[in-house]
């Protein structure tokens, strides 16, 4: 079994001409990031493959949607997935409607109260609120009324592989909207925000309509670092600096400065600016020292469950693609993406038969261009 998530913005496709998959820009990093799953897949050979494609379209979706369909078609065709006879594809190309439409796509069928044997490959694209094997919900406009529509939700497909019956749900919660609101209290407003639309999704796909299976639900949580603990953990023993605008006094940016040392600038933030002086210590040892910081699990730690993470933060990367391993100054780096599930679906990994096998949980591609999300696979291999 293998999961991959997110393969995030693309709307780098608005780029790449309808032409077979070799002959895509190499310099595109959401190209470089479908070659990498392609290699994976050979590595892994896995006879299970589901793959969540995050902002199908990307943010310039309404220009970059024609190329989706083609793209698809030279992915299922490639080498790599030559020996998968069998695919689901549920594609939300119906950008216009803002009321449905949400950031998914996914390789995943659910059919509540029967399954569906899947033959052929297959694209489900046109009205997926009617598609009897998938259930796909947007997040209510009151859950983060700072966007004026927000295509944030979530997708879920039910599967039986042999006597294994699971769900799978694909998921996009909400960002920090302004890096100076985060810092203010902790937890965060946008914290709270996140609890209350996976609470709401955890209720959705456990409550009495059908029958509970073990699930697991992946994508981007957008979960970030507690920011003003993390802060003042890296500024312990600086001072700091706040800077308000000419017109409404309200606060522009916090300069954070050593008090020695010529007064070094450690950190800046701004509404979308997260300067801090040294960046090492988001890799070094995969970035570990600073998990303790990571908590908005917690709150459902009765519910959900994770294999160990053992990779940096997976957002948010230098879209660069001469600095793969960098990250952008614009927000602190956090473990947005993940994979996690239910009990149930954690002791159909750990299952005696799969002692022996091992347990993957990490992400591809750690030093090329990927985006600004860094591409998750969990595996048993």
């Amino acid at each position: 079994f293998q999961w991959v998530t997110c393969l995030q913005d693309t709307q780098y496709l608005s780029v790449c001409p309808s032409s077979p998959l070799t002959r895509f820009f190499f310099s595109d990093p959401f190209l470089v990031c479908f070659l990498f799953l392609l290699q994976t897949v050979q590595t892994h050979n896995p006879h299970f493959l589901a793959v969540h494609c995050q902002e199908v379209g990307g943010k310039n979706y309404e220009a970059s949607m024609s190329h989706v369909d083609s793209f698809i078609k030279e992915l299922l065709s490639s080498d790599a997935m030559k020996d998968f006879s069998r695919a689901r594809i549920y594609l939300d190309e119906n950008y216009k409607s803002q009321e449905h439409f949400t950031v998914s796509a996914a390789h995943s069928p659910r059919d509540a109260k029967k399954f569906k044997k899947v033959v052929g490959k297959e694209t489900c694209s046109e009205t997926l609120e009617s598609t009897p094997t998938l259930e796909k919900e947007k997040f209510p406009q009151d859950y983060f009324p700072e966007c004026k529509w927000s295509r944030k939700g979530f997708i879920r497909t039910r599967w039986a592989l042999a006597d294994c019956a699971f769900d799978l749900v694909n998921i996009h919660l909400f960002h920090d909207a302004s890096n100076l609101v985060a810092w203010e209290k902790s937890p965060s407003i946008y914290s709270g925000t996140r609890q209350k639309a996976l609470g709401y999704v955890l209720d959705r796909i456990t409550d009495q309509r059908y029958e509970r299976l073990p699930y697991f639900i992946f994508g981007d949580f957008n979960f970030r670092l507690d920011s003003k603990q993390v802060i003042e953990s890296l500024c312990s023993t600086a001072i700091m600096q706040t800077v308000r605008t000419d017109d409404t006094n309200e606060v522009d940016k916090l300069i954070f400065r050593e008090t020695d040392n010529d007064r070094k600038v450690v950190l800046q933030l701004e509404k979308k600016l997260f300067s801090y002086v040294n960046q090492d210590i988001f890799r070094e040892n995969n970035g570990t020292s600073l998990l303790e910081f990571d908590r908005e699990l917690s709150v459902f730690k009765d519910r959900l469950h994770e294999l160990e993470i053992s990779f940096p933060p997976s957002y948010p990367y230098s879209e660069d693609c001469n600095l793969g391993k960098e990250y952008m100054n614009t927000r602190c780096p956090a473990w947005c993406d993940r994979i996690l599930m239910s009990q149930s679906a954690r002791d159909l990994f750990l299952k005696p038969e799969n002692e022996e096998k091992s347990l993957v949980y990490d992400n591809i591609g750690p030093n090329v261009c990927m985006g600004d999300h860094k591409v998750l696979t969990g595996a048993v291999l």
